[in-house]
């Protein structure tokens, strides 16, 4: 006789907890040394059939999933992790868990018992990689097995209770015709970095936080010839290059000791003796910015990276704070300098309050007038309003500027046409 059971009943609940016992010993017992998901499921099949008991073929696939995501996997929100649709998990506490989906901030109706079960989601996800978080050390950043970053703070640093944070990896990667199809970029402005990249300008995508800065890193990177050597570095593997000359390099935090630490800047200096054509930074946060631009500034062009900025201008001024950092006691104008010569393009992706993520505007650093970075406007959205559905409205269009380093596109067979940059258009 098959068996129907509400979620709740006392049958369900008694077989929950003994198969959840049982395989909880096997695991510890004889560890699967791969395909430890497939392997437990075996193993749970075997003891369930040992009871006797039928369930139906849902409440059973129910089950032995909450089951397996509890001791294989990372318990309530592994169906989310399975879920392609969603972008980010964060959560807040035991009882709040939202997940964000086509850039919307959703609040979840998934659970956790209490605080030490976020906590043995925490260490599980840690442990395997020789990690560990405690009083003493609250705060940890992980990758999981996809590629997914991770990060985890706990009491005292998180008053209100342990909180996890996981940026998913995604592994369709956007295309420039689906950024075009959705509004993000247009046709012109996309045909423009295409002749950028190719031409080898240094270029910098700045952003607020989850805006979009490293998905468009990947995308401009496609651009880039398949004939030559990139080196690509990065705190979490999340480019997806397709060219078959790529090196990928990964930092490291310290181990329990203190040692075995692995810095961006210790990876820059390294790549710069690895015969890159192109240098590829997932995102410069500290003094390895300064070895970056003199890399830019020494024969590496056509080099690109991520800051967190909320502007263009804002860019150049994190850049020069950043680069003060290498503590090489550089005045402020040399750095300064060194930034108007190695970088000629500032991209712009912003995050609007609607949740919509798009190129706020595209600018060339034209030079300086005395001490001041000089920057022009190439492309920009421009705001008319928004919609009853909250939706904002606008445009990206050309500002009418050609750039002045139109001649290096040319050189290399990029003669572009003036209506990509606004000629004969009225502009208001």
């Amino acid at each position: 006789m098959t068996l129907q059971p509400p979620p709740d009943h006392p049958v369900l609940l008694k077989l929950r907890d003994y198969l959840t016992s049982a395989l909880a010993q096997q695991l510890e017992t004889h560890p699967p040394k791969v395909n430890h998901r497939m392997v437990a499921s075996h193993w749970l099949e075997s003891l369930y059939t040992q009871t006797k008991l039928q369930l139906d073929e849902f409440t059973k696939n129910q089950l032995f999933r909450e089951i397996l995501d509890n001791l294989v996997g990372l318990g309530p929100i592994q169906p989310l992790l399975d879920d392609p649709s969603i972008s980010e998990v964060m959560v807040n506490g035991p009882k709040s868990v939202y997940i964000e989906r086509n850039s919307e901030l959703i609040e979840t109706d998934v659970k956790f018992d209490d605080d030490a079960h976020v906590l043995r989601i925490i260490d599980r996800i840690i442990h395997p990689l020789g990690r560990r978080v405690d009083a003493d050390h609250p705060m940890v950043d992980a990758r999981l097995p996809d590629g997914s970053r991770v990060n985890a703070i706990i009491p005292p640093a998180a008053v209100d209770g342990p909180s996890i944070s996981i940026r998913k990896f995604l592994m369709n990667r956007m295309t420039v015709d689906e950024l075009v199809a959705t509004g993000s970029l247009t046709p012109h402005m996309a045909e423009f970095l295409e002749a950028c990249v190719v031409a080898r300008l240094n270029i910098i995508i700045s952003g607020p936080t989850s805006s979009g800065k490293t998905t468009f890193l990947n995308i401009l990177s496609g651009f880039i010839p398949g004939n030559q050597r990139i080196v690509t570095i990065e705190d979490a593997v999340e480019l997806q290059l397709k060219q078959r000359h790529v090196i990928r390099l990964e930092s490291r935090p310290p181990n329990m000791d203190g040692a075995g630490e692995v810095t961006t800047r210790d990876l820059v200096r390294n790549a710069l003796r690895m015969r890159p054509d192109r240098l590829i930074v997932g995102e410069v946060r500290t003094g390895e910015t300064l070895d970056m631009l003199q890399a830019m500034n020494t024969g590496h062009h056509g080099s690109m990276t991520t800051v967190h900025a909320n502007s263009p201008r804002d860019a150049v001024a994190r850049l020069e704070t950043m680069a003060m950092m290498a503590n090489l006691d550089m005045p402020l104008l040399a750095i300064r300098r060194q930034i108007v010569a190695a970088i000629q393009l500032v991209i712009h992706y912003n995050r609007s309050s609607d949740g919509s993520r798009r190129i706020s505007s595209i600018t060339e650093i034209s030079g300086m007038e005395g001490d001041v970075v000089t920057m022009s406007d190439i492309f920009k959205f421009d705001q008319t309003g928004v919609s009853a559905e909250g939706k904002i409205l606008g445009n990206l269009r050309p500002t009418g500027i050609r750039p002045m380093f139109t001649p290096k596109l040319e050189v290399v067979g990029y003669k572009l046409r003036g209506e990509i940059f606004g000629a004969g258009t009225n502009f208001r």
